[in-house]
């Protein structure tokens, strides 16, 4: 119980660098929290669990090589930077459209967002074949392969609590955001995301 107790206090402390870090997925769960409350912030993490959970079995039975790493990161990089750009331009048209409210739900629903924005996330892999990939082995010498469950149950909580609960207070935020403030909150965000694409390709070169 107590190797237990010792071993989830450290995915949990390890866990918040990668689930509370600013990125494209925090970004885009604002602006659908906005308008969809919490609910929207679940189905965002449903998404990313969806990408997360394979990724780590993987990880965990030995699939993903490092030596195939530099290829993937490329692919993903590029496929990642082009997705961003794409959503963040519908993003920026739809709340620039006449008849732009806060209550108006996008196109795209959170879902696939979650889904799309881990999958061609670099540091998003980066940190499960790096540190993750570190909590995943510390786990199977422990219980062997049953800790790769282990391991994901005790990580993946956290983004549904950290998604659905910023989600909520997006939502409760909308509630004093003029019209005029809520698009220029929504355009920033759309901005980030530019940013956030952007950043993936100039990694590669650095």
């Amino acid at each position: 119980m107590i190797q237990i107790f010792e071993f989830a206090v450290i995915v949990i402390a390890i866990s918040a660098s990668g689930v509370m870090a600013p990125g494209p997925l925090f970004a885009a769960n604002v602006s659908y929290g906005l308008r969809g409350g919490v609910k929207s912030g679940i189905k965002m993490a449903m998404g990313h669990t969806i990408v997360e959970f394979p990724l780590v079995i993987l990880l965990g039975v030995g699939v993903f090589s490092l030596e195939i790493f530099p290829e993937f990161r490329t692919l993903i990089s590029v496929f990642g930077a082009i997705t961003l750009f794409v959503f963040a331009i519908l993003q920026i048209r739809t709340v620039l459209q006449k008849k732009e409210n806060i209550t108006t739900k996008p196109k795209h629903g959170p879902l696939i967002t979650g889904i799309a924005l881990s999958a061609l996330n670099p540091f998003f892999i980066i940190w499960w074949i790096t540190i993750g990939f570190k909590l995943i082995s510390d786990a199977m010498l422990i219980w062997a392969f049953s800790g790769i469950l282990v391991m994901f149950f005790l990580h993946i909580w956290m983004d549904f609590v950290w998604l659905g609960g910023v989600a909520f207070l997006a939502s409760k935020s909308s509630r004093i955001l003029s019209n005029r403030n809520y698009k220029i909150l929504m355009i920033g965000l759309s901005l980030m995301l530019v940013y956030f694409g952007i950043t993936f390709l100039t990694d590669l070169f650095s």
